[in-house]
């Protein structure tokens, strides 16, 4: 490996990360992108080398194969049927019901495939080709959604009836591993290495926008057997949509309402309307706010914010904003971590979600969307969960069993407001 950065097509890396991050593309044994995200100084001078063979004896996944019973099997491609009384596209992949599981009571799996690859281990299926690593990006071994090449996403019909209309789940999936260590867990990283998973969404987002079919990219973060995680390994995930989904559409409808009647963006106005009320502002720096929604649904529910107006997706972050988003992220895990008292004053590993919302690549209303995050927990007690019953799960109608007022005001015990102030 020479000392000079890989180009990408539509990625471009800054002062920061051409010093500070390498990133070295190859691929798995099936055909799979993979990409190593150095933050170790050696390799990111190029005085050592990452591993860029997978040995596995893997079939290429656009190809068809055989089965044990030397049986043809056609390529398994996700597909994706229209809900005609939502509008709704609702993925199907069958695949996944094999892929492998190593947290929660149907753990079955004898390693962990995002663990790095162990000299002499007899489980040699894991989807890291190195000894070790900093961060990693690769494709989803077994995805929800995925373009094969020749595959049209024409739509068609189940039963040839209008009423159900079908087509090829012609999104992405790709997997980020946030650290070597399986037992780590992402609240205890660095505030460094968490600078490098930043430019993991930024550097994924700006590549995979440029994919023909993909409306929306969506990293996020499952953590915690209660939230349904059925790898412990620290990661996260980014979906590629060949739609836009559900949520965002209904954002989408009610920030472009809101310009058209305002000339003005539904999104910058809450956030100057949190900083105004002053009382669910939980935490901030000089680039992000941090404040509980004044509608907040779930029993611990953070949104965060860039100040800067004009941005719509996380590649548009400047090096500043990106450092500053690295010390709010470790900020709210640590503090959601500490939310919750079992009575120790140790707090609690706690289960969530962490959901970026991105404006979609190519509807028109990007322009007046505005990036954020939602940060978000089932647990509403140190021994409960909010479980979605009929209201929730049945009518989309929520009931919350707190206020936004009582979950700042926890949060104002946890910490100082001004991060800045905690720095010093």
């Amino acid at each position: 490996m020479s000392d000079t950065q890989p180009t990408f097509d539509h990625y471009t890396p800054d002062e920061y990360v051409s010093e500070h991050i390498r990133i070295t593309p190859t691929t798995l044994a099936d055909g799979r992108d993979f990409f190593y995200m150095d933050d170790d100084p050696e390799f990111v001078s190029g005085q050592r080398t990452r591993e860029l063979h997978d040995p596995r004896p893997l079939p290429n996944r656009f190809e068809p194969h055989r089965d044990a019973n030397d049986k043809p099997m056609p390529i398994q491609a996700p597909q994706m049927r229209r809900d005609p009384l939502t509008g709704d596209w609702i993925p199907m992949a069958t695949a996944r019901m094999n892929r492998p599981i190593t947290a929660g009571p149907g753990a079955v799996a004898s390693g962990n495939p995002l663990a790095a690859r162990k000299p002499g281990d007899p489980y040699q299926d894991g989807e890291i080709p190195d000894t070790d690593y900093d961060v990693v990006v690769f494709e989803n071994r077994f995805p929800s959604m995925m373009q094969v090449p020749g595959e049209p996403d024409t739509v068609t019909y189940v039963d040839n009836n209008p009423l159900w209309a079908k087509s090829t789940a012609n999104g992405r999936c790709e997997v980020v591993c946030f650290d070597p260590n399986e037992h780590a867990l992402p609240a205890d990283l660095p505030v460094e290495r968490i600078r490098t998973i930043v430019e993991a969404w930024a550097f994924r987002t700006a590549e995979i926008s440029a994919i023909d079919g993909i409306q929306q990219i969506f990293p996020f973060e499952n953590h915690g057997q209660e939230i349904g995680v059925s790898l412990a390994h620290p990661h996260g995930q980014i979906y590629c949509y060949p739609f836009i989904a559900p949520k965002l559409e209904q954002e989408l409808k009610h920030t472009e309402a809101y310009f058209d009647k305002t000339g003005s963006n539904l999104l910058k106005d809450m956030l100057n309307a949190e900083i105004e009320a002053k009382e669910r502002i939980i935490f901030r720096n000089r680039t992000w706010v941090a404040y509980v929604p004044a509608a907040a649904r779930w029993p611990l529910e953070v949104q965060v914010s860039p100040v800067r107006d004009g941005i719509v997706t996380i590649d548009q972050l400047n090096d500043d904003e990106r450092w500053g988003l690295a010390q709010m992220y470790s900020t709210q895990l640590k503090r959601g971590n500490a939310f919750f008292d079992k009575g120790d004053g140790k707090g609690m590993d706690l289960p969530y979600i962490s959901a970026w919302h991105q404006a979609p690549i190519h509807d028109k209303r990007r322009d007046h969307y505005r990036l954020n995050l939602q940060f978000f927990s089932f647990r509403r007690a140190a021994n409960k969960i909010k479980y979605l019953a009929g209201s929730e799960s049945g009518m989309a109608a929520w009931i919350s069993d707190t206020t936004p007022e009582k979950i700042a005001a926890r949060f104002h015990e946890l910490g100082p407001i001004d991060l800045e102030a905690e720095r010093n």
